[in-house]
């Protein structure tokens, strides 16, 4: 890979040291030396208008969770880059902890090298809460509030999470969702920019690039993923490729016979 400025955006999940089929557990501060290594190698690579967007969970020992975005933050800290927000990235459904409560969220870091970072708000903004609103004094009175497109996302992100019943499934067991990445590419780059993910896994990050006609970069040490993502990145430039929107509406689970306790269920079948 030739030294220069490439990538108008970084996006990854790495792997979280919790023994994954794609992974060597290690001891912990040595997979923090790994990943400042792995981070050190790739931001000469960032362009200064670039972003780079590291989404970790939590590292598990002995039944003690230790936050990764909270390790992981003084490394890009250290190496002068500029953290603009932490994400939080919601979800409704995962194992079911015993112990302590279930974890339903996961974060993503996005930093900047500059002041000089794009953020193309526009393009992700989403319908708001009371479009009619009004403002009711001043020298707007009678217009409506709110931006005609919609509001901002803010930091707090509902979008599901890939398990064995969604759109995207693969065989990947750790697979995040296009719609997650899509949100990122849309904001933070423009068309033609080139994206690149360096635990490209099934290449979610690249169909999200590709969807929106920006270029990818990738890689993965399994040849099995390579290969999916590989079919996968055909079906999005292609536009054939099955996804699920980032703008999608989260799905009402009280309009479901099954969160309806057992007597009223049998009721409304035999209606």
């Amino acid at each position: 890979m030739p030294h220069k400025e490439l990538f108008d955006l970084v996006v990854t999940s790495p792997p979280y040291n919790i023994g994954k089929e794609y992974e060597s557990h290690q001891e912990f501060k040595i997979y923090l030396d790994w990943q400042a290594d792995i981070i050190g190698r790739i931001l000469p690579l960032l362009k200064k208008s670039g972003s780079i967007c590291w989404q970790v969970g939590n590292y598990v020992e002995n039944g003690t969770i230790w936050p990764l975005d909270v390790e992981l933050a003084p490394i890009f800290r250290s190496l002068g880059m500029q953290l603009r927000n932490r994400i939080v990235w919601k979800f409704g459904h995962g194992l079911h902890s015993r112990k302590r409560f279930s974890g339903r969220y996961e974060v993503i870091l996005w930093f900047t090298a500059t002041d000089r970072y794009k953020f193309n708000l526009d393009a992700v903004r989403i319908p708001a809460k009371y479009p009619g609103k009004k403002h009711y004094k001043g020298p707007k009175v009678g217009q409506y509030s709110g931006h005609p497109l919609g509001k901002n996302p803010e930091d707090v992100w509902e979008i599901p999470n890939v398990k064995s019943n969604h759109i995207e499934k693969t065989v990947h067991p750790c697979q995040f969702p296009v719609g997650l990445i899509e949100r990122l590419v849309l904001s933070m780059t423009d068309e033609n920019d080139l994206v690149f993910d360096p635990f490209a896994g099934v290449c979610s990050t690249g169909v999200a690039a590709a969807i929106h006609n920006r270029s990818f970069w990738g890689c993965d040490i399994s040849p099995e993923y390579i290969g999916i993502g590989r079919k996968r990145l055909e079906e999005a430039i292609t536009k054939v490729v099955r996804y699920r929107p980032h703008d999608k509406p989260i799905y009402d689970p009280s309009l479901s016979k099954l969160s309806l306790p057992s007597n009223q269920t049998t009721r409304l079948d035999l209606r």
